[in-house]
């Protein structure tokens, strides 16, 4: 019996919302010619938040000092103003603090190199799982999948 309360207890914090990473901006002062440290690619609310379950998440792994991660930064605020409310965006900085849910989506699909872009489906599975830059027609067209 404790162990079924337990199991519960778990799917429901998992399916209870969260807040999503919100107001995205790009750093305006952006060097996208060079490995310059020019502080944190994107800013915004809610910062710090993880995967939601139930929602297609995207999670951006990125350092301050990488020049593709710079130009994904742009595709992925791009994107977030596309797809606001309906995808769940996940900005993890690996130059800042990152909350316990961030580092525990670096530790499952990080591989070492940045950028790094995860798209997981409704129920967490990752359908889009790679390192470098990814275009946003690419990542647009996973999203139309996911949002049928």
């Amino acid at each position: 019996m404790r162990r079924k309360l337990c199991l519960v207890s778990v799917m429901l914090l998992m399916s209870f919302p969260g807040f999503s990473a919100d107001n995205l901006r790009l750093n305006q002062t952006l060097d996208y010619t060079s490995d310059s440290q020019d502080g944190p690619l994107i800013t915004g609310d809610h910062m710090h938040e993880g995967a939601i379950a139930g929602t297609p998440n995207y999670v951006i792994i990125y350092g301050e000092g990488c020049y593709n991660s710079k130009r994904q930064a742009r595709r992925t605020v791009r994107l977030w103003e596309k797809y606001r409310g309906r995808v769940n965006f996940v900005i993890v900085d690996l130059d800042r603090y990152q909350s316990h849910a961030q580092q525990e989506l670096v530790k499952k699909y990080y591989h070492g190199s940045i950028p790094h872009v995860v798209v997981l489906d409704r129920a967490g599975t990752a359908v889009y799982n790679s390192s470098g830059e990814v275009e946003e027609s690419r990542i647009s067209s996973l999203f139309a999948k996911l949002l049928r």
